[in-house]
């Protein structure tokens, strides 16, 4: 083998080998997080669970302000990372399942939570995949998944941190408008 050749081998060998440890790295080392929102009293709740991306907190800022346009409407939210999720049974009038976009696939803890949840069936779920641009692929991965399950799903949208959110509203900062639109998604869900 010429070393030209066997150069390229090295460094093909080398990037894979970076990009499968990067992959591990952001799908397992986010921060596990718990909140309860709204009044404890609100007839209708809400789960909203996410799988924390160690980089961007798009995820955390998405299903904050989504629990906020459910507040409006009248509903309590907890919103929980995947590795508290799996804990919790409870029983809520809707389910929030927010991925991040890693590999072209949503994340591997979504994924799982949703496969490993039988209180998905019959139930009411809103799905949002997030990614820097290109989030097609994992949008119909985490819809089929939900659907698998046999929930209902009201609604599936994307949200993106860097690929225009809004194209009439370009000259603001993307993750504002991705929030806003997270906001807007909560009060248009039909109860």
């Amino acid at each position: 083998m010429n070393a030209k050749i066997k150069i390229l081998w090295y460094l093909l060998i080398a990037i894979l080998i970076l990009w499968t440890i990067a992959t591990f790295w952001v799908q397992y080392t986010g921060k596990e997080e718990s909140h309860l929102l709204g009044e404890s009293n609100a007839l209708k709740s809400a789960l909203i669970v996410y799988n924390p991306d160690p980089l961007y907190d798009l995820d955390r800022q998405v299903s904050h302000r989504f629990a906020e346009g459910l507040i409006q409407k009248g509903y309590k939210v907890k919103i929980l990372t995947t590795g508290l999720a799996k804990l919790d049974s409870g029983d809520y009038d809707l389910f929030v399942l927010c991925a991040n976009t890693y590999n072209w696939a949503p994340d591997w803890k979504i994924m799982r939570y949703i496969k490993n949840h039988s209180i998905l069936e019959g139930r009411n779920v809103v799905a949002i995949t997030l990614g820097a641009g290109s989030t097609a692929s994992a949008k119909r991965k985490l819809d089929k998944a939900i659907m698998d399950q046999g929930a209902q799903l009201l609604r599936s949208e994307s949200l993106w941190l860097m690929r225009p959110n809004d194209e009439s509203r370009i000259e603001e900062n993307n993750v504002s408008v991705a929030t806003d639109m997270a906001y807007q998604m909560a009060l248009e869900i039909e109860d």
